[in-house]
């Protein structure tokens, strides 16, 4: 960053003022910063922005204003040298300011210009969501990218469960860390798939919907590429062009095409997912949810087919063999959690007779007398039945 915070500060909070500047344009980035071409050049969007309807230019203000303010305190903090963040609250409030109040600003001008569901109005965690799932996503990508250019998005509290500094994540040295730092990463963007897709429900005309649906497609699919990715930590990671062609082609039809492309690429990490990671069970259950969720919308068992099914012969109904496979890795994720809890049990359970053994536990003598309890017992059985009860 080539601009002092002295001179930022005002132009980010009075930014939406600015755009009401007729002929406004700023020279002041370094020549090579990616947005002074856009700065340098600003007169041309204050053009067409006074072309729009008023109704439209105070929702894009009012969602400026906010950004700025939140994007000014951001800056502040870097001054300070506080440049990482901290806290997992602190990682979705910043992603809040640069994305999710971008969501709170086109569901507004979808609503007013009548191509949304006006109840999406209401559903201000959903309108987030959408900003957030993406932001998130950049933000993993683009770990190795923003530590060489000295900036961190990653929270503390969450990559200081898996190495000592930031820096470690990439060390070859560190590489189950990394990984597991990574997922957790992942795991917490996952957190926002669902609601992305019940927001795309609310979407009524087709060019919205195609403008809303293929950004979150591409999202969950560098998702499930940069899962348990080592790569990710040596250099910017995309997906294929091949790859991004076909998800704008499905993304750009219905909605059911979407989850289809959310269910593959959750499959996808699903699969991946390994019981050495901490959180192995939290993105078993993130996966499922998604899942969860397509399934409500769109029952993979229609009644039409499962009729016609009934009626044809056994030999046809073959069996999908995804659904081989995914039965197959469920069975053993959950061979290994017996296995593993039975080896917790085993582990504690030695650990407690060890310990009780150090500390002067005589267990001969407890079982010389559990062995004449059950000598006294076997007496007492015979003498019993050597009476007669006729009377009874």
């Amino acid at each position: 960053m080539t601009i002092p915070i002295e001179k930022k500060d005002p132009v980010l909070r009075d930014f939406y003022k600015i755009t009401e500047k007729e002929g406004w344009s700023f020279n002041g980035s370094g020549p090579d910063e990616k947005d002074r071409e856009l700065l340098v050049q600003f007169h041309y969007v204050t053009e067409e922005y006074r072309k729009i309807k008023p109704v439209y230019r105070e929702i894009i203000n009012d969602i400026a204003h906010q950004m700025g303010d939140g994007m000014a305190d951001y800056c502040h903090k870097a001054a300070d040298g506080k440049a990482g963040v901290e806290t997992i609250q602190e990682y979705d409030q910043y992603c809040y300011y640069v994305a999710g109040l971008v969501g709170h600003g086109l569901t507004r001008l979808f609503v007013e210009s009548g191509l949304a569901n006006p109840a999406l109005n209401e559903r201000k965690q959903l309108q987030a969501s959408m900003g957030l799932f993406l932001q998130k996503t950049n933000v993993i990508r683009d770990i190795k990218e923003d530590w060489d250019d000295k900036r961190r998005f990653w929270p503390r509290e969450i990559w200081s469960k898996h190495v000592e500094n930031f820096e470690d994540l990439f060390d070859p040295a560190n590489k189950e860390a990394a990984l597991n730092c990574s997922s957790e990463m992942v795991l917490n963007a996952l957190h926002h798939a669902d609601e992305c897709l019940f927001y795309l429900a609310g979407l009524k005309e087709q060019s919205v919907f195609n403008f809303a649906a293929i950004p979150q497609s591409m999202a969950v699919a560098t998702l499930a590429l940069v899962f348990r990715n080592p790569d990710v930590f040596n250099r910017n990671i995309k997906i294929t062009k091949g790859s991004a062609c076909q998800i704008m082609l499905e993304s750009t039809q219905n909605l059911q095409k979407v989850c289809e492309v959310f269910r593959r690429f959750v499959r996808q990490i699903h699969r991946k997912n390994t019981p050495r990671d901490p959180n192995f069970l939290k993105i078993s259950i993130a996966c499922g949810k998604v899942e969860q969720f397509i399934e409500s919308i769109f029952p993979s068992q229609d009644p039409n087919a499962l009729q016609h099914g009934a009626a044809a012969a056994p030999e046809q109904a073959v069996e999908d063999p995804e659904m081989i496979r995914e039965r197959e890795e469920v069975k053993w994720d959950t061979i290994w959690m017996v296995v593993g809890t039975l080896g917790t049990l085993f582990v504690v359970s030695s650990i407690m007779i060890g310990l009780a053994w150090l500390a002067g536990a005589r267990f001969d003598i407890a079982a010389k007398e559990l062995k004449n309890r059950m000598s006294d017992s076997d007496i007492g059985k015979k003498i019993a039945g050597s009476f007669e009860h006729g009377e009874l």
